[in-house]
């Protein structure tokens, strides 16, 4: 049985929408990337209390906290970024996940990510050294332009990170978008490493992201691969339906409820269940 989670600010920046949408259509956790207007790491600490008092009241949970750590160019000012991974931590234990998503940092336009590759590793080698220590699993998503965008690159930043606190946040549209076919290319080389799934799916004529199934992101295939080998995690929709920008995406109420469902019946013809 997989568990269902969502960008909660893709449907709305109001709180009680946010939960009234996902309560309608059964998911009790969110990935946590923003609120309010606000990202999650802008957040004070009364807010971050009010927002946890609502959740238990209403009985939500956080999966993961939607961090844009990495989301910076990988020859920007990374000890100040750093700064702002502590608060990343911070805001994990205090909702209880142990799990927060990062990216492997943007490569200059024109270059060739290979010129950077031991500063990203040193960079991220730092960031799950802190993670082991603090009991924190980072999930790196394969983001467009990042130089773990592609599977190979992926995959060396597994295989050289080599840690149990480092795992993959598995993105189908991502991949498409950067021309990697999920499941043919992508799924074989990493699937040791998924440990959290994103359900996004889009084109390759135009990369436009689309209700889960309906693109080329194969996702009920990889979904049919994962359920064969046991997976049991959060399957965390981030459809991106209506607007997709460098830190958040956008759906809507009507939208998100849209993408949940193709969820659904994805998993309704594989015949797995889910909570």
């Amino acid at each position: 049985m997989v568990t269902l989670s969502g960008f909660a600010d893709e449907i709305s920046s109001d709180l009680d929408v946010q939960l009234n949408i996902l309560q309608s259509e059964g998911i009790r956790y969110i990935e946590f990337r923003g609120i309010w207007n606000k990202n999650v790491l802008d957040l004070t600490d009364n807010e971050l209390t009010k927002m946890k008092k609502v959740l238990h009241q209403k009985g939500f949970r956080i999966s993961s906290i939607g961090s844009p750590i990495g989301k910076i160019s990988i020859i920007d000012n990374f000890e100040e970024h750093v700064k702002r991974f502590e608060r990343a931590i911070y805001v994990a234990k205090f909702f209880d996940t142990k799990y927060i998503r990062i990216f492997s940092f943007y490569i200059p336009g024109g270059k060739d990510p290979e010129f950077y590759r031991d500063e990203v590793m040193r960079r991220l080698s730092k960031l799950v050294k802190k993670a082991e220590e603090e009991g924190i699993v980072l999930l790196h998503e394969n983001e467009k332009d990042t130089y773990g965008d592609n599977a190979e690159r992926c995959l060396d930043i597994m295989k050289t990170i080599h840690s149990s606190h480092l795992q993959s946040a598995f993105d189908p549209a991502n991949f498409v978008q950067c021309g990697v076919k999920p499941y043919s290319e992508a799924y074989p080389l990493l699937q040791p490493y998924i440990e959290y799934v994103h359900i996004k799916d889009a084109l390759f004529i135009d990369g436009k992201e689309v209700p889960a199934g309906q693109g080329d992101g194969e996702v009920q295939e990889v979904l049919g691969a994962l359920i064969n080998r046991g997976y049991n995690g959060y399957l965390s929709l981030e459809p991106h339906l209506a607007a997709s920008g460098t830190f958040s995406g956008f759906s809507g109420p009507e939208l998100f409820k849209v993408s949940a469902q193709a969820l659904k019946d994805l998993l309704t013809e594989l015949q797995y269940a889910w909570k």
